[in-house]
């Protein structure tokens, strides 16, 4: 984190996940009475976006803390659970949707593991199987190197049975995990693309080889393992690069480490168009062959997703056939042409990841 200020709650008390993070940052808050005074200091930024990224809000969350994931109209929705520990984050991809999403958008960390424990303990008191990620509104682990957020969290998820937590990163932040009796019941995630995007594209990320490595260095501790092809983007010559991601991710990690492989093509609202050419002037991401999606995001062409789409699952099922692979956010034609099915009842998809979660992470099969 490139972090230079930091604003907190008057009304927070000093505890140890405070103090941990002041002494990691070395830099004194200054106390605020209201959001407002962080509010009005990145918007007065000639970029709010990016002045964002260096100004830290350590506040409490005042909603709510376990939510089911928003999904789109109109699109398969897996049935994901959201686990709101901050927002925003300090990479910057120049797709990011987090920059049209807040406004403005403020890197906030809550604080609270009182109030988490709470929260999950009543999750982890029902009869069903939960996939819970923090990687909703944020990037998982920017947190690890400045808070206890994450090693809180995997130990947490290690002392029950029926849930399964994803930290979904694009950072290689996992040294204080490595030695964590994580009990199977945490896979880390990492979102990939090719290496001509991520330089174009993902700012300030780490390069896919370095994640790829982590990747490797983390199943070694026994951890299983998820792969996020999202958003997958059309250039020419991307059909050869993409598949030679899926060729390196094999040649770090084993097929059975892996739970699940997500894909989705780049989608953006309207909105986010011209935050992408003045913060991003190089970037041509934004200038394909778009159309509105049912839900009113710009989306590629239905055919040209659909082509990409079969090559990538069709040499990922050739390293991996039993692994599940899954769309986040298309529509019935587009699963069947590239998958040969469609989870057609409500909740199918989710029963499908449900099922992977228990197979890999020592979830109650009982819950099924």
């Amino acid at each position: 984190m490139k972090i230079n200020r930091i604003f907190m709650d008057r009304n927070l008390d000093s505890c140890r996940e405070i103090d941990h993070i002041l002494s990691r940052l070395d830099i004194a808050p200054e106390p605020v009475v209201s959001p407002r005074t962080v509010y009005d200091t990145i918007n007065q930024c000639d970029d709010p976006v990016g002045a964002s990224k260096s100004i830290l809000y350590i506040t409490k969350n005042k909603g709510a803390v376990v939510r089911p994931c928003p999904g789109t109209s109109h699109y398969t929705c897996c049935d994901y659970t959201i686990l709101h520990t901050g927002t925003f984050c300090t990479m910057d991809c120049s797709y990011c949707i987090l920059q049209a999403y807040f406004h403005p958008p403020v890197l906030q960390y809550f604080v609270g593991f009182d109030l988490l424990e709470h929260q999950l303990a009543q999750v982890f008191s029902r009869n069903k199987i939960f996939r819970i990620g923090t990687g909703e509104y944020t990037d998982s682990l920017i947190w690890e190197p400045v808070t206890l957020s994450p090693q809180f969290l995997v130990n947490t998820f290690a002392r029950q049975c029926n849930s399964l937590l994803e930290l979904k990163t694009k950072t290689v932040n996992v040294q204080s995990l490595l030695d964590l009796d994580h009990n199977g019941k945490t896979v880390l995630a990492w979102s990939v693309n090719t290496p001509a995007i991520i330089k174009s594209e993902e700012k300030d990320t780490a390069a896919l080889q370095s994640r790829l490595e982590t990747a490797r260095r983390c199943e070694a501790k026994g951890y299983k393992l998820a792969f996020h092809f999202d958003p997958l983007v059309l250039y020419e010559g991307c059909e050869t690069d993409y598949e030679q991601v899926i060729h390196d991710i094999f040649s770090h990690v084993r097929p059975d480490s892996i739970v699940w492989i997500s894909m989705g093509s780049f989608r953006f609202m309207p909105s986010l168009k011209q935050i992408i050419e003045k913060r991003f002037a190089s970037s041509t991401i934004c200038y394909g062959e778009f159309i509105p999606g049912l839900d009113s995001k710009m989306r590629y062409f239905k055919p040209l997703r659909i082509r990409l789409y079969q090559r990538l699952i069709h040499l990922i099922k050739e390293y991996a056939p039993s692994v599940l692979v899954y769309f986040c956010m298309e529509d019935r034609e587009v699963w069947e042409k590239s998958m040969g099915f469609f989870p057609d009842e409500k909740g199918e998809l989710g029963h499908l990841l449900d099922r992977a979660a228990v197979s890999h992470c020592r979830l109650n099969p009982d819950l099924l």
